[in-house]
């Protein structure tokens, strides 16, 4: 059975309710998935995460959890995030709405476990969400993997960070305060655009860029289907140094 060794459970902010799976004790880390949704490789990259020591929470936003990734099923999640008003595909300089739900989830754990923040990682669609979740200062562990939002289509759009300018200043004040980023990425994928060079100028040398030589044209997730063991193994290592620095 799918994430059979998942609590299922699920939170509401602002009117929006979502399903979740939560595993694991210590810090938390919120493992936000790509298209087309939880799949067995997504849920494999988070139970690393769980064994790594960290409580983890997978909110489910689109798609069908523990489904294999097929040809239908891509096309079927993308037509489901386009059309959805919860994520800012086409327009720029705009923060997706479902960051602030993200936001309020990564809240409501932190109360409840404790620590010195929460981290998170974005993955595709999803992968700028991290970024965003940084306005509050709780998220101290923010991990994006090949940001794909809004869609690169024109120039504009491919560099586009997904972020209202007032959310743009707040996290770069955070940037040069000392909070660091760590963004991965194949380096031909073309759904990334240029926000690496957008990422770099907004956050400077707190912008950690993981640049991996792409093999294929279809190399693009970093951490799951084309997973990257070295990558992951950065990631958590990452999460250990800003969520367990005492260790």
């Amino acid at each position: 059975m799918a994430l059979d060794s998942w609590v299922r459970g699920s939170f509401t902010s602002a009117q929006i309710t979502r399903d979740t799976y939560r595993k694991g004790s210590g810090p938390v880390v919120i493992v936000v998935h790509e298209i087309p949704g939880i799949t067995p490789a997504v849920e494999r990259f988070a139970d690393d995460v769980v064994n790594a020591g960290f409580t983890v929470v997978m909110p489910d936003l689109v798609g069908t959890p523990g489904r294999e990734v097929s040809g239908k099923y891509l096309a079927s999640s993308m037509l489901k995030v386009c059309v959805s008003k919860e994520f800012t595909n086409m327009a720029l300089n705009k923060t997706s709405p479902i960051i602030s739900w993200l936001r309020a989830l990564a809240k409501s754990l932190h109360a409840e476990v404790g620590g010195v923040g929460v981290g998170a990682v974005g993955m595709c669609f999803s992968g700028g969400f991290a970024l965003g979740m940084m306005v509050d200062p709780i998220m101290v562990a923010p991990v994006l993997s090949q940001p794909s939002l809004p869609f690169a289509i024109g120039k504009n759009r491919a560099a586009d960070l997904n972020l209202s300018p007032d959310d743009a200043a707040v996290i770069a004040q955070r940037a040069s305060e000392g909070c660091q980023v760590l963004g991965l990425r194949f380096d031909k994928d073309k759904a990334v655009g240029d926000r690496f060079s957008s990422l770099r100028t907004l956050l400077g040398d707190a912008f950690i860029a993981v640049e991996l030589p792409s093999q294929s044209p279809r190399d693009h997730s970093v951490l799951t289907e084309q997973r990257d063991e070295p990558s992951v193994q950065r990631v958590l290592q990452f999460f250990s140094e800003k969520l367990k620095p005492n260790l």
